[in-house]
């Protein structure tokens, strides 16, 4: 090993000690949000969503333009800006507990994480070697994953032992220990090439690549099967099935651990599948899965089914983020980074009130079937790309 490919292993790994602490801070302010409005201050579960969709929502509107500046500037303004605002944002929500100043702090908190966000995956896209992408960004998603359980876990801790303004404090000192290490130790991975075209750059360039188009609507598509299961499935389970709260914890959990498992074991899935050939499998498999959800009523078949949506849609997102940074066109990563995370944003936002009219006026087994036929309708339109594809590396 260079001493060159040395040095980007240690940012690497640094990188992803911050993406833990920073996305941490994130999920565990979205839960500690949602439970001191709901709990503490008494409001309806209609101003509860406002509060949480803000997290989501106001990020959509500059999400492009971040990621436009993170071409122009490197990763690590981006990153501490991020950071700072999620810092400021769970103080704020500590020292001024009012549901007033929780709004501010939704805001501050999403925008903060968006730009770290879109910052970080543009780092890990030029961390080491181009055949080495796939794997940091499996990196790079493990890291969120052990931090999505982390997060939320500590927080219910800390909410039943200190109590809210002390929980959103300890937040706060997970972004502000990531924010004072970019601040004491400042790197410049993740600069992009330079644009010729810089001066005249408008989002139908970045759609005019037939493979970046499919890209695009492979992770929108994939986005709305993640948010769809994450909202439905408690629902159905519920109100359909009747189930207990702890087999519903059940299904959610193992869908979970499925993600978790496929991202650990990535780095040897990289060498053995190309990236069209996951991301089908995660179209077709999740089609199935949700096709057969409303005609299942055992706890063990739900489990079962969670599980192997888990893994194709765990599978997908590092597959998606590799294909988008080598097929982006130079000095324009961070801007297609953003139309994704604007997409995303766009789904998590519109994607609970969609379904909740439909699963409200036809029950929740067109709402499956929906997505099932969506998730088909997408793996049509990639395979295209999966017969263009070059298998992977021996």
């Amino acid at each position: 090993m260079t001493a060159a490919d040395t040095s980007a292993q240690r940012r690497l790994y640094a990188l992803l000690l911050l993406t833990v602490f920073i996305h941490m801070a994130f999920s565990g302010s979205r839960i500690t949000l949602a439970l001191f409005a709901l709990m503490e201050l008494k409001t309806s579960a209609l101003t509860v969503g406002a509060l949480i969709s803000l997290l989501a929502a106001l990020p959509m509107f500059f999400s492009v333009q971040a990621g436009r500046w993170t071409d122009r500037v490197g990763v690590w303004r981006p990153m501490v800006y991020g950071a700072g605002a999620l810092t400021v944002g769970t103080v704020l929500a500590a020292a001024l507990p009012q549901l007033a100043t929780l709004f501010v702090s939704s805001c501050l908190i999403g925008s903060g994480f968006m730009l770290f966000h879109i910052a970080v995956n543009h780092a890990f896209g030029t961390l080491g070697a181009p055949e080495r992408r796939s794997k940091n960004f499996g990196l790079l998603a493990l890291a969120f994953s052990v931090s999505n359980f982390v997060g939320p876990a500590m927080v219910g801790f800390a909410i039943d032992g200190l109590g809210y303004r002390a929980t959103f404090v300890l937040l706060s000192g997970c972004a502000c220990l990531a924010l004072v290490a970019l601040l004491w130790r400042r790197f410049d991975a993740g600069r992009a090439a330079p644009d010729s075209a810089a001066g005249k750059r408008h989002l139908s360039d970045l759609l005019k690549s037939r493979t970046l188009r499919r890209v695009f609507v492979v992770s929108a598509v994939l986005s709305m099967a993640w948010d769809a299961f994450s909202f439905i499935v408690p629902v159905y389970a519920a109100q359909d099935l009747k189930l207990s709260a702890s087999a519903i914890g059940l299904i959610l959990g193992v869908f979970g651990s499925a993600i978790f498992f496929v991202r650990l074991v990535f780095p040897w899935l990289v060498h053995r599948v190309t990236e069209w050939q996951m991301l089908l499998y995660a179209l077709f498999s999740s089609a199935v899965c949700l096709a057969l959800f409303p005609l299942i009523h055992t706890v063990q078949l739900l489990v079962g089914l969670a599980f192997l949506l888990g893994i194709g849609l765990g599978g997908a997102q590092p597959m998606i983020m590799s294909l988008l940074y080598s097929r982006a066109p130079p000095g324009r990563t961070g801007e297609a980074v953003g139309l994704r995370t604007l997409l995303l944003n766009i789904s998590q936002t519109g994607i609970p009130l969609m379904f909740g009219a439909l699963g409200t006026a036809l029950g929740m087994a067109p709402v499956f079937w929906a997505m099932a036929a969506a998730m088909a309708a997408g793996g049509w339109y990639a395979m295209p790309a999966r017969a263009a594809a070059k298998p992977p590396p021996a």
